[in-house]
């Protein structure tokens, strides 16, 4: 029983803790990737994007080398976020903490999700310091208490733990490919012209029907953006989309907050783990909706972060929702709602660098309406809404899915991890999920 286990400081269950903080490495465009504090979320790596030169890792990594299974966490900015390494080779930048559990004693995948607890959450807490940023010093880190199960309850519990993940993770993989599927029909079409310069060269459009070929033109025309197919014409991204702004509830409220209604910031849309949003932090009540600015914005609308830090983030609603007056909602004028989204993947870039702001950058409606983008005639918007439809229909499933079994992830693992609920009833509740 639980009762029964061992509770040890933190520093007595592991073979390795490896802590570069207060040293800066050395930055390049690529080489090994450079782990850092702000990759490291919702229990998984996201792509790095900053690297170390190969010829430096040794000297770099002079206090450890970080191994496939070992734990990393941040310790502030945001503090107590943890992801389980594989077996890419990487580097270990600030505010990271690399830990091993003791072989044999602690399994590391029991301690990557023993970390996610409420508990062990509020025990980091509990010590850390800061008012403006918590962070946590390595010799609290090392204090923190820990019960530990025998080895094979948490090989068990990790095990049933890591098959979901897998399969969430399996299920963003796929929704990642059906993405860029889309996406590259789109810049064949519309940024590459591929189907015109093959009519241009007397060949067939590669994978298109006779009808869907016939809406291409046979030749091209200069414009103010260039070499354009002939006929097509520049526009501002509001020719396209309606522009629709949010707002908040007064918080004072009560009675505004908490109902049924899904309600997404920017903190919502910027840290989304998926191209698709569908839940959000906060909810809000239909008082709070006709007593506000906010209003439902359209399923399928594109919704782009338009102040702050995390400006130019951008996501498909996955559902009606409302949402604050930091972010714009754009819902296409001719019911073509996927070929807006990709367009708007294409120049969100370039509405970044013509935003302005005096401590952040600031997307405004001048920005958009000031924007000069390429337009295809409607029928080939229109025919190309229609190839991608099912692909994100495909995604919308594939992400209600994931957060299916993501709910389930976390209904588990508190029960796993103490040892109120058993392999075989895990294992049952998991079948049920995924049937």
């Amino acid at each position: 029983m639980s009762s029964d286990w061992p509770i040890l400081n933190l520093e007595d269950c592991l073979d390795a803790l490896i802590d570069y903080r207060g040293k800066t490495p050395e930055k390049t465009t690529s080489g090994i990737p450079l782990v850092t504090a702000k990759v490291i979320k919702g229990g998984r790596i996201e792509t790095p994007s900053e690297f170390i030169a190969a010829e430096d890792y040794e000297s770099w990594m002079r206090r450890g080398i970080p191994l496939k299974g070992d734990v990393v966490m941040t310790t502030e900015a945001p503090l107590g976020e943890v992801a389980q390494l594989g077996s890419e080779k990487v580097a270990l930048a600030q505010r990271v903490i690399t830990l091993r559990g003791k072989a044999g004693f602690l399994d590391s995948t029991y301690l990557l999700y023993l970390l996610q607890t409420e508990g062990m959450q509020d025990q980091l807490k509990s010590r850390a310091t800061g008012t403006t940023v918590l962070g946590i010093k390595q010799s609290e880190l090392r204090k923190i208490s820990v019960t530990v199960p025998p080895i094979q309850l948490q090989r068990d519990a990790a095990s049933v733990l890591s098959a979901l993940d897998d399969r969430i993770a399996l299920l963003r993989e796929t929704n990642t490919t059906l993405e860029a599927i889309a996406q590259a029909l789109f810049k064949s079409w519309f940024v590459d012209f591929e189907p015109v310069r093959a009519k241009q060269e007397s060949r067939e459009p590669a994978g298109m029907d006779v009808d869907t070929a016939a809406l291409f033109p046979y030749s091209f025309e200069e414009s103010e953006l260039g070499l354009v197919p002939k006929g097509w014409r520049s526009s501002s991204i509001l020719d396209m989309a309606s522009l629709i702004s949010g707002g908040t509830p007064k918080t004072d409220r009560p009675e505004n907050w908490g109902g049924g209604i899904p309600w997404a910031s920017a903190k919502d849309v910027s840290q989304a783990a998926d191209s698709l949003l569908l839940e959000t932090e906060r909810t809000i009540t239909q008082r709070g909706l006709e007593e506000s600015a906010t209003k439902m914005i359209a399923k399928f609308s594109t919704v782009i972060v338009a102040r702050g830090a995390t400006t130019g983030r951008m996501v498909l609603f996955g559902d009606s929702i409302a949402m604050n007056q930091t972010c714009y909602a754009l819902e296409s004028k001719l019911d073509t709602p996927f070929a807006l989204y990709c367009q708007l993947q294409r120049e969100i870039g370039s509405l970044v660098n013509a935003a302005h702001g005096s401590v952040f950058d600031t997307i405004t409606t001048s920005t958009f309406s000031q924007s000069k983008v390429l337009q295809p005639p409607e029928p080939l918007l229109i025919a190309f809404e229609d190839h991608v439809n099912s692909l994100f229909q495909k995604i919308l499933v594939g992400t209600k899915s994931l957060r299916i079994l993501a709910t389930l992830r976390d209904t588990l693992l508190p029960r796993l991890i103490s040892g109120q609920l058993r392999l075989p009833d895990a294992e049952t509740l998991v079948e049920e999920a995924v049937s």
